[in-house]
């Protein structure tokens, strides 16, 4: 419908006192939930640990470095042992419809949000249909002896052993905090269920709702404790297509477009309507082989699929004409421990068919799951599964792929379904042990975030060593090791250290890429 002229003029005259000021951004899926608890994806995270939650600590814009949160401060014995956070007062949790807070957060919340994955007797505690990804795969019920309120605004948590990176694992999703009060709301009233539908945290943004597949919207918390949102509203626009984000970037129906294929870039460089902010983030590509499934329990069988990768083409086709490092361990070296030793391993079909003869495997075939859509990770995993597809029929081994939503595809995974899966890890915390205990452990294993399923006893012990121990050189031996072990036993097939892109109008401000391939967009403005 169209406005008369005046009317027309009359609108613009008043909108910039009338008109809320929205933030739009495309994302590249659906989060799985809101109870962040029970996820450990970056699209979920953004749309809840990032939105509606805080963390006693958590990290600074654009850095692994951590910074006071709900937290104001806090202390650690000289032991190790026993970590003491003074709570920030006056911090409230959100106003909705569905739930109108009484009181200020305090320990109890802290209490409830720990103890429920603590405890296994907690009411809440069986409520988590997925479980308690990042919590169980991190040994985390092993390492916490107790959680105690001192008082109101203290809380006290004693392990049963030293924990290197226990203050950078408090900043991390798992350890969001939630409130008791509505906790105990939903379970009086029998509707335990909605607290991953319906939300309520801290955050700088209040959940309004989800259209699945579609959107999910925000508004700003006016009661924040680190101050109002610069933007009014917040919505992720949900397309799996790259090309379809991009085309709604042009024509400014988002403001930020998240994982970026790297094609795009060199044309949105040219765009005065555009920007473009780029980050060497600490982010792994491989596949999982399931070790538990035969053929591929045989470790001969694994390092022979690794030899038979034509490296050099599948690296020039995941670089999608940007920026790639190739993986030759689990993880960057940029991180601590990073083993310089070990060398990418080569293609070479001749070895490979031998190791095949070997372990006296007849022609067989396996399935790799691969997520449909695209990413700044992997720009087009469908070729990715091709090339892969051609470059084991050259050993005698038949890859049937299948394309899977990303949803299905994790679920699918964490059950043990697949033979192989391509996925990507990104650190939480730069800490080496938040890429091998919630990815490699014998904890990840047995909860299903392990999507090798591979347990190995001394892989075990030096990574438990490496997160008992404080001293940097220490640590770095223990990592070096362990790297070295994975490559013997491949339980991955490494492949890429991408870069990250992220593309937004030229007008939007305050936005910072991280590391962690998380986004924030408290500070992010609309100009």
């Amino acid at each position: 419908m169209k406005l008369p002229a005046i009317a027309l003029l009359s609108l613009l005259a008043i909108s910039p006192f009338t008109q809320a000021k929205n933030l739009v951004v495309c994302t590249e899926a659906s989060p799985e939930g809101f109870d962040i608890v029970q996820y450990a994806t970056l699209v979920t995270a953004d749309a809840a640990a990032e939105t509606v939650f805080n963390r006693l600590v958590s990290f600074k814009p654009g850095s692994t470095e951590l910074q006071p949160s709900l937290a104001t401060s806090w202390e650690i014995s000289d032991d190790g042992l026993v970590y003491t956070f003074h709570l920030r007062p006056n911090v409230q949790f959100h106003h909705t419809p569905y739930f109108t807070p009484t009181r200020a957060l305090n320990a109890d919340d802290v209490l409830w949000s720990f103890q429920r994955q603590l405890d296994p007797k907690h009411p809440w505690h069986n409520t988590a249909i997925r479980g308690y990804a990042y919590f169980e795969a991190m040994g985390m019920r092993e390492l916490i002896k107790s959680v105690e309120k001192v008082d109101d605004l203290t809380v006290r948590f004693t392990l049963n052993h030293p924990e290197a990176p226990f203050l950078a694992d408090i900043a991390l999703n798992f350890a969001s905090i939630y409130s008791a009060e509505y906790a105990d709301q939903l379970l009086a009233a029998g509707k335990t269920k909605l607290l991953n539908s319906q939300p309520i945290g801290t955050g700088p943004f209040v959940f309004v709702r989800y259209n699945k597949d579609a959107q999910v919207r925000f508004k700003a918390n006016p009661d924040y404790f680190l101050g109002k949102a610069k933007v009014d509203q917040l919505i992720f626009a949900i397309s799996t297509d790259a090309n379809v984000r991009m085309q709604k970037l042009r024509a400014n129906e988002c403001q930020v477009a998240i994982l970026a294929k790297a094609e795009d870039i060199p044309q949105a460089r040219k765009d005065p309507n555009l920007a473009v902010d780029e980050l060497e983030a600490l982010i792994t590509n491989y596949i999982a082989i399931n070790t538990q499934h035969k053929p591929l329990d045989d470790v001969r069988v694994r390092q022979a699929i690794n030899l038979a990768i034509d490296r050099p083409a599948l690296l020039k086709v995941m670089a999608g004409g940007g920026k790639v490092t190739e993986a030759v361990n689990p993880y960057p070296p940029t991180i601590l421990g990073w083993n310089a030793n070990i060398k990418a391993t080569p293609f070479d079909l001749e070895k490979a068919r031998a190791l095949i003869k070997e372990a006296a495997v007849e022609p067989f075939k396996i399935t790799l799951f691969v997520r449909n859509g695209s990413s700044t990770s992997i720009p087009n995993p469908a070729l990715v599964a091709q090339m892969l597809q051609a470059d084991l029929a050259k050993i005698g081994v038949t890859l049937e792929i299948r394309m899977l939503e990303w949803g299905e595809m994790l679920n699918r995974v964490k059950q043990g379904e697949h033979d192989l899966v391509m996925l990507s890890w990104v650190s939480d915390n730069g800490d080496p042990d938040n890429f091998l205990t919630p990815t490699l452990s014998c904890s990840a294993a047995q909860n299903g975030e392990n999507q090798a399923r591979w347990c190995n006893a001394q892989f075990q012990d030096l990574i438990t060593q490496g997160r008992r121990t404080s001293d940097s050189a220490s640590r770095v031996k223990l990592y070096e090791q362990a790297q070295e072990l994975v490559h013997e036993q491949t339980p991955w097939i490494l492949l890429t250290h991408p870069t990250l892109f992220v593309l937004r109008r030229s007008n939007v401000t305050g936005y910072v890429i991280n590391p962690l391939a998380t986004s924030n967009y408290w500070q992010v403005d609309v100009q």
